[in-house]
């Protein structure tokens, strides 16, 4: 039941505190049961790290269409999953080598006594990994399409009906349902992406995992993010967004709105139904005038129609590419 559920998180939270004061209680099994706990929680989509001002961490199927700014960062979350990669030990994960680590790794070729055997391959085909976290392969119990070499690590949710192209979701990241991680797209660790978001070819999502309390990145529902953009550094981008290709929005980095007179400036924010493309802004240096990056607010999104009418409309309207 709910009751037992969220006993359960409040005590996993008391021991991941403890620990955090007093490193050697992560020998303890319970500390440990606490620590796979919160991995299971999050894979399953009953824990976020970050969710509605005021809200519970287990708040978590929700519409990521108000004020994303006003987020709950759940810290002790991420520091479960720190505790994660400090307890866990490196191993082999996937394929399955014809011969085992150690022989492979001091195989020698006897130039005098070939045995070739196989054409000398000595690998497997299958992807093999080496790390501390698995990637999961129980997606297709949960409605996921995840195309190879797409991985989804452990720890990180994926709702159904969503699409895995040959991409990455990071451990702690939550993406909604109806979203498409296209091709070498990342979802950097504990991202939170909302419904329908379309991440083009290339797009970097940036993690933050560190420090234990910092915003990580948001994406509102209905957002499209253009190939090869980049959003970083907790950075929020609003619902119903159009990222234009090779955007790059960051922290600090201007967001200028130049549909109107007062030339609004945004950092680290992009407001709904926004249309960004990516520009330069002139600044002056001792050794003369450069050019640094910025972006910029040309059009707004429908908010009235369609999500997909409204996108084409967008992108005919402003010649934008994505």
């Amino acid at each position: 039941s709910s009751s037992v559920f969220q006993n359960q998180v409040f005590k996993s939270q008391n021991l991941i505190a403890q620990v955090m004061e007093n490193p050697e209680l992560l020998a303890e099994a319970r500390t440990q049961n606490a620590i796979v706990f919160v991995l299971r929680s999050l894979e399953n989509g009953l824990l976020r790290v970050a969710t509605p001002k005021g809200t519970d961490p287990w708040v978590c199927d929700v519409e990521m269409t108000k004020d994303l700014q006003d987020w709950t960062v759940h810290a002790w979350i991420k520091q479960a999953v720190l505790l994660a990669l400090k307890w866990r030990v490196a191993q082999k994960i996937g394929g399955s080598n014809k011969l085992d680590s150690s022989e492979a790794a001091d195989a020698k070729w006897d130039f005098d006594n070939p045995k070739v055997e196989n054409q000398g391959r000595i690998f497997d085909s299958q992807l093999c990994y080496f790390d501390k976290l698995d990637a999961r392969s129980d997606l297709h119990k949960v409605g996921v399409r995840i195309v190879p070499p797409g991985m989804v690590r452990e720890g990180a949710h994926v709702a159904p009906g969503c699409i895995v192209m040959p991409g990455f979701v990071n451990v702690g990241a939550y993406v909604s349902a109806g979203t498409m991680v296209d091709t070498w797209a990342t979802v950097g660790s504990c991202a939170q992406i909302g419904k329908n978001v379309h991440l083009a070819g290339g797009v970097g999502i940036g993690g933050v995992l560190e420090p234990a309390g910092a915003r990580p990145v948001l994406i509102g529902d209905n957002a499209f993010v253009g190939s090869r953009a980049i959003v970083v550094e907790g950075a929020v981008i609003s619902h119903g967004v159009v990222l234009g290709a090779n955007v790059c929005i960051t922290a600090s980095t201007p967001i200028y709105d130049v549909t109107n007179n007062a030339k609004t400036a945004y950092r680290g924010f992009v407001p709904p139904f926004a249309i960004v493309a990516p520009g330069t802004r002139p600044k002056t240096f001792p050794g003369g005038e450069v050019q640094l990056q910025c972006s910029y607010i040309i059009g707004w999104r429908s908010s009235k129609t369609d999500t997909k009418v409204s996108l084409n409309e967008a992108l005919r309207e402003t010649g934008i590419s994505v």
